[in-house]
């Protein structure tokens, strides 16, 4: 509700006063020994509102009252009084034509200005001739305008330079806030805020610095927040990633490599081969590919902004499809608990080629009886009747797999033989493959180790001398003790089988086993020729 500005005269309120009139004579006419206090409505307000200083708990009908711009009452600080016997209000040196005074004491100030800003002196005379001063105080502020930011480096570059955001202009009483994408800003390790906010700094900028800034300036009476101002950061380049992700391609088909680097404005792109430029872009593709095309491929990034180069090399190995194996077995038919080997034998020489084995269509898991020897050569010694069956071998790659025709392999239980002393097995052993390259494996197969062998031993050389003893197997609790000539990579198995990896020229000789029952010690020899890489 607007109240008027007009002076009051004896007997007379403006219209558009009576109601606010009549409301604040309650404040004088209702009896109350509450203290007089004096209240600014509202303290801050904006240049040409209206504020109201207003006057709580008069005691009584004073004579008079006051009010003077300033804490220190005199007549030449004097905005206008209000004599109560007569109701009539007088105006002082310090009246602008902006106030108003009220019957209660409440005076009221229209249109005001920063000028107005101040403190202000309420002074009553009470019928009994007392004396009542209070002060009060009111802020004007001027509405903000719509601020601007403004910037040092509008497209710095990443890790080398920093930025300097100012918020325009410069108001007094105004708070300052920053935010980037929506979200407020705070001081960190990298972002300096000055004394009064106003300038926002980022150190040593980073891709995720790019963004929209905003600043927001505030004081008591209003709100102004400027457009966006964007900020792009020159990066790059980052470590290129080679897509796909596949190092073994298959022959006869057609080679795209696409090359990627993080960066946020052109760069030069080269592909390298074995270290031979073949290409100046981003991609590179190469027709019906041969195992010629293997090797080494380099994608190399310049950034000229940034003059930054990086690299990425990718090893690619082309193979050709593998071909159908076939199994050449000891034997076909075997009896138990002789020993029989399957090789998995394949035309290539690819050396990435791996093995599976299959037993009646199901895929094998080995034991120290049934296991892999060089070359996918599957061994099973002491031969069971549950081993006869159809076996498979598979080889496969990186880019294709065969599978073999089956094979039929028949055990047949034998009889109990009893032998007595006298009587010495003819137990044989077989090195598989009797000549291994270095670095290879190789067993040292058992054929016909007979179930009633307490104890067997294994030495280096012809004879069975304790200091070239390699390692003993113990059937009573299938343990193993390892002799002085034990180097690490032997492994032996209940079946007598002796299996060496990684051999060494070193490893190239006769080897012995010894074989203990009960009343009887007997031998078998085998040799080892090894080949050099």
């Amino acid at each position: 509700m607007e109240l008027s500005s007009a002076p009051l005269h004896k007997g007379q309120l403006p219209c558009r006063g009576l109601l606010l009139a009549a409301s604040l004579l309650i404040y004088w006419s209702s009896p109350t020994t509450a203290q007089v206090t004096v209240e600014a409505v509202p303290p801050h307000a904006a240049e040409g509102a209206n504020v109201l200083l207003l006057v709580h708990n008069l005691p009584e009908t004073p004579q008079v009252f006051y009010w003077h711009k300033g804490e220190n009452p005199d007549n030449s600080n004097e905005i206008t009084r209000f004599i109560t016997s007569d109701n009539v209000n007088k105006t002082g040196p310090a009246y602008s034509g902006r106030e108003t005074i009220y019957p209660n004491g409440s005076l009221l100030f229209q249109n005001i200005t920063q000028k107005d800003t101040g403190a202000y002196t309420f002074q009553m005379i009470t019928q009994s001739y007392h004396f009542i001063t209070r002060s009060v105080q009111f802020h004007v502020h001027s509405l903000l305008p719509k601020p601007k930011i403004t910037s040092n480096n509008s497209n710095p570059m990443e890790g080398e330079d920093s930025v300097a955001f100012m918020c325009e202009p410069e108001t007094e009483s105004t708070s300052y806030l920053w935010r980037r994408n929506g979200q407020s800003l705070s001081e960190g390790d990298r972002l300096k805020l000055s004394e009064d906010n106003r300038t926002l700094t980022l150190l040593s900028v980073v891709r995720n610095d790019t963004g929209d800034y905003e600043c927001e300036t505030r004081n008591p009476v209003s709100t102004s927040r400027s457009d966006p101002f964007t900020l792009n950061i020159t990066y790059g380049t980052d470590i290129p990633i080679i897509s796909p992700s596949n190092t073994y391609f298959r022959s006869r088909t057609n080679l795209s490599l696409s090359c990627h680097s993080a960066v946020n404005s052109p760069a030069q792109y080269s592909w390298f081969v074995n270290g031979e430029l073949v290409s100046s872009s981003q991609e590179l593709f190469i027709p019906n590919i041969t195992t010629n095309n293997s090797g080494s491929y380099t994608c190399f990034v310049y950034k000229s902004i940034t003059r930054l180069n990086r690299t990425t090399v990718k090893n690619i190995t082309v193979l050709e499809p593998v071909t159908t194996p076939f199994i050449k077995a000891t034997k076909s038919e075997v009896k138990e608990p002789d020993s029989v080997h399957l090789t998995c034998d394949f035309n290539s020489s690819d050396s990435t080629i791996a093995f599976r084995w299959f037993h009646n269509g199901k895929g094998m898991e080995f034991t120290d009886r049934v296991f892999l020897v060089q070359n996918g050569t599957l061994s099973i010694s002491h031969a069971r009747k549950e081993d006869s069956g159809v076996y498979q071998c598979e080889i496969y790659n990186a880019v294709s797999s065969k599978r073999s025709d089956p094979f039929q392999l028949n055990v047949r239980p034998s009889l109990t033989i009893q032998w007595s002393s006298r009587t010495k097995p003819a137990v044989t052993v077989e090195a598989v493959p009797p000549h291994v390259v270095e670095g290879k494996s190789v067993v040292l197969l058992v054929h016909d180790m007979p179930e009633k062998v307490k104890s067997f031993f294994w030495y280096k050389g012809k004879h069975s001398i304790d200091d070239n003893e390699i390692a003993r197997f113990q059937k009573s609790d299938s343990t193993v003790q390892k002799g002085p000539a034990f180097s690490s990579r032997e492994k032996i198995y209940p079946s007598g089988t002796l299996v060496f990896r990684n051999v060494t020229k070193q490893d190239e000789g006769a080897y012995l086993l010894r074989m203990e029952t009960e009343n009887l010690n007997f031998m078998a020899h085998v040799h080892i020729h090894v080949n050099p890489k």
